[in-house]
């Protein structure tokens, strides 16, 4: 069975940080380009940070940029979000996801495989 499954969220004080973890099983994760996207409440699903299988190229969504880095361990079959200096808009749920073969677009008609999500509370 094909699944991605993610860990590490919960609430953390603005200017905090968190790491989000990304399982895969059932298909071997080096082999696809993958990402983070996030859905706040009433906002559209958007692509946080994806990352290229063959040459590690990153893309960062413009509020990300220099507080979030996005990782692979293909030995592990895992992805990461180190998330550092969170911000209160910050707060969504996150979900790991596999791309469309070939397609590096970090935009929610690439995404192949979705995990079920992981909740990002930012708050005092």
């Amino acid at each position: 069975q094909l699944q991605l499954v993610e860990s590490g969220g919960g609430l953390v004080q603005p200017g905090g940080s968190l790491r989000l973890s990304c399982a895969a099983s059932g298909f071997t994760l080096d082999y696809y380009n993958i990402g983070w996207f996030r859905q706040a409440p009433g906002k559209e699903r958007e692509g946080v940070s994806c990352i290229s299988s063959s040459d590690r190229i990153t893309y960062y969504a413009d509020s990300v940029k220099g507080r979030f880095t996005i990782s692979r361990d293909n030995a592990k079959n895992t992805m990461y979000l180190q998330m550092n200096s969170l911000k209160p808009e910050d707060t969504a749920v996150y979900y790991c996801v596999a791309l469309r073969a070939r397609d590096r677009r970090c935009v929610p008609s690439s995404v192949r495989y979705w995990g079920q999500g992981t909740q990002v509370t930012v708050s005092s």
